[in-house]
């Protein structure tokens, strides 16, 4: 019963910002640069600010070096994850636009709005380090490959396959966000003092500020996206289904085989664990993804759908979840 309230707590939040920037919209709040804007800011300054301090809050050296199971079964989960998405890009032959969307909906998770605070309810706070972990994983999958897929994805410059010769860009490979996670590694992996030191407090609040700012602009625009489209761009088309059961079925179920291959190979975990990389694996599409097709010229209201979809669905898929990872 928690996990059936808490789920639907986190999604009328979502909705509620996502109304909001729907009904602006409507009432020609927003001129046509509007949705641009957001995503300079999110991408330039907030999504990095974010991540360097969550990183640097939530995680310390000695956390990140002994839970490193977590993060062995979450990195080789996403592996797999990247490889069936891809098979199946090729075998539905996904047109270029959706590719980066389709690919993120298998592998990346909104670890942070709505798996956070799930977790929490679910386990309380002797499950966060094993949700850090997670995070971790989540972090550089989506901030490496699963941006870049994003931006690679660019229907104005690819012809054919998925990583066809185009006039490659290396920017595309340190997107501002990832360098916010490898300055906040680099701190945390050399004891760099930064949260925790008195007179940098100014400094800690400013970029925890201006990093709060990710989760409602990404909804609101979210809102903008699907006032310009109308609710008509909310369907359940072929891409949208096999991408939801990519990330509600096909994503927890690898990292759930992987646990039991290990296990069977003598490679214990506590079951506090288990459930834990489980519930994130099986949280909503990244609400960002329609800023990344944004930036990448993809397919916005097809990455809006299955983000809402997805936000949608979790309402029911979470229950599902919990009851089948009771024996772990």
């Amino acid at each position: 019963m928690t996990a059936l309230v808490t789920s639907i707590e986190s999604v009328l939040t979502i909705v509620i910002m996502i109304a909001l920037g729907y009904l602006l919209q409507r009432n020609g709040w927003f001129d046509e640069a509007f949705g641009k804007t957001i995503s300079n800011l999110l991408m330039k300054v907030a999504l990095p600010a974010s991540i360097f301090i969550s990183v640097l809050q939530r995680l310390t050296r000695d956390k990140l070096i002994s839970l490193s199971s977590g993060l062995v079964y979450g990195f080789g989960a996403v592996a797999l994850g990247y490889v069936v998405a891809f098979l199946l890009v090729k075998l539905l032959k996904v047109r270029p636009g959706r590719r980066g969307t389709f690919i993120n909906m298998f592998v990346n998770a909104n670890t942070i709005f709505i798996g956070l605070p799930l977790n929490m309810a679910l386990f309380g706070d002797k499950a966060t380090a094993y949700f850090l972990m997670y995070y971790v994983v989540n972090t550089v999958s989506t901030w490496t490959l699963g941006a870049f897929l994003m931006s690679w994805d660019d229907p104005t410059k690819v012809a054919g396959e998925l990583g066809a010769r185009t006039a490659f860009n290396w920017k595309k490979l340190l997107p501002a966000p990832l360098v916010g996670f490898l300055v906040a590694l680099v701190f945390l992996l050399f004891n760099i003092p930064f949260v925790n030191v008195g007179w940098l407090s100014f400094l800690v609040n400013a970029m925890t500020y201006v990093g709060s700012l990710v989760t409602p602009l990404s909804l609101i625009y979210i809102g903008i996206i699907l006032a310009k489209a109308g609710f008509k761009a909310i369907k359940f088309d072929r891409d949208s289904v096999v991408a939801l059961i990519g990330r509600f079925v096909i994503a927890p179920a690898l990292i759930f085989a992987l646990i039991m291959g290990g296990l069977k190979l003598g490679f214990h975990i506590p079951s506090l664990e288990a459930q834990t990389l489980i519930v994130q694996a099986s949280a909503p599409g990244l609400a960002v993804l329609p800023i990344l097709a944004t930036e990448g010229h993809g397919d916005v209201e097809y990455a809006t759908n299955v983000v809402t979809l997805s936000t949608v669905l979790f309402v029911i898929v979470v229950p599902v979840i919990m009851l089948l990872i009771q024996g772990i």
